[in-house]
């Protein structure tokens, strides 16, 4: 049975992990107290107020561990991944899993010299069961040759909620490589594209005039060989909305199109997991929301085998690479 333990309880991500490996069969062993977000911590005891807490260095040390989930403050996700591969354990680490371009060249140098997993769980795509579907489809060819992928992801701010650290891009990365990188992942899977070039991008600060550092705004234009792709990722989730944003995905085909209503159907129908698929022969609205989740199995699967069914490490790379040179080629708009 595989082991894990948590290190970094910094991003509500955390949950997502736990629940998705415990799922799949493996035994959550401990976790480091250490948080940037004491209510957080608080929630994670009480869910989980059988799992001991478990000092950080004696969890690297452990043989008997065999992966490391990471939530950190995103800046320290990569260093906590170089550690816990070089003791010998594979990593899930929440998005982003780099900030920093020398970040990912370590990262990179690491997997290389001891074979271990790097993976990301991008959870706008491996935790939201419309999302699995839509895959499903597009391999079985129900909206032709894919050429353009159009997804967004606004998120409400939640203000009083949010450590020091979320507001300093130095920290999170910026809001590219923080939150618009589950778009970029989605971009490539969906298109089967290996590699992609950012034609443009933007980011901005609109509403925070007192923390200009901050970015509540970004977009990217993305193109491959196959296809192109627009994302928009914004803070602006308005109070009214019951739920913390309305996640979209538009994929357009050749003979067809999806679109995903990740977490809400405005005033339309109740839930979320809402998928619309428009081709040639129908035109109609799927529940998806008891589709099986099968990250988590794979993942698994790969730490087992040695494999690379999840999701591959190249893909992993170019995610993160594709994420932080948007940002860094942004344009600025707004406070400064």
């Amino acid at each position: 049975m595989l082991r894990f333990a948590v290190v970094g309880i910094d991003h509500g991500h955390t949950f997502d992990h736990v629940k998705g490996l415990l799922a799949a069969g493996a035994e959550f062993v401990g976790y480091c107290p250490q948080t940037s977000v004491p209510a957080l911590l608080e929630n994670f005891k009480k869910t989980y107020p059988d799992t001991p807490q478990i000092d950080r260095d004696r969890i690297f040390a452990d043989p008997s561990i065999d992966v490391i989930c990471i939530a950190a403050i995103p800046r320290d996700r990569a260093g906590l991944a170089v550690r816990a591969m070089k003791a010998g354990k594979d990593v899930m680490t929440d998005k982003p899993g780099v900030t920093t371009f020398a970040q990912l060249e370590e990262v990179k140098r690491t997997v290389a010299d001891t074979g271990r997993i790097f993976s990301i769980c991008f959870s706008e795509r491996h935790c939201v069961r419309s999302a699995v579907k839509a895959g499903k489809l597009v391999k079985e060819g129900a909206i032709g040759t894919v050429i353009q992928t159009l997804g967004m992801g606004p998120h409400r701010l939640q203000l009083p909620t949010r450590p020091a650290w979320f507001f300093d891009p130095e920290q999170f990365g910026g809001i590219i490589v923080d939150i618009a990188s589950h778009q970029v992942d989605q971009f490539l899977f969906y298109t089967g594209s290996t590699s992609a070039e950012v034609v443009a991008s933007t980011v901005g600060n609109f509403g925070m005039s007192d923390k200009p550092a901050f970015q509540d705004f970004g977009e990217v234009l993305l193109r491959s060989e196959k296809a192109s792709g627009y994302v928009r990722v914004d803070w602006f989730t308005p109070e009214a909305l019951p739920t913390w944003g309305d996640g979209r995905l538009t994929i357009l085909g050749t003979e067809g199109y999806i679109e995903l209503r990740k977490y809400i159907d405005i005033a339309g129908r109740p839930g979320k997991d809402h998928l619309f698929l428009v081709n040639g022969t129908e035109m109609t609205h799927i529940d998806c929301s008891g589709e099986k989740l099968d990250y988590f199995d794979a993942f698994s699967a790969d730490v087992r085998d040695r494999t690379e069914t999840a999701m591959s490490q190249a893909h992993v790379y170019e995610v993160c690479r594709l994420s932080l040179e948007a940002q860094s080629r942004a344009a600025r708009l707004g406070h400064r």
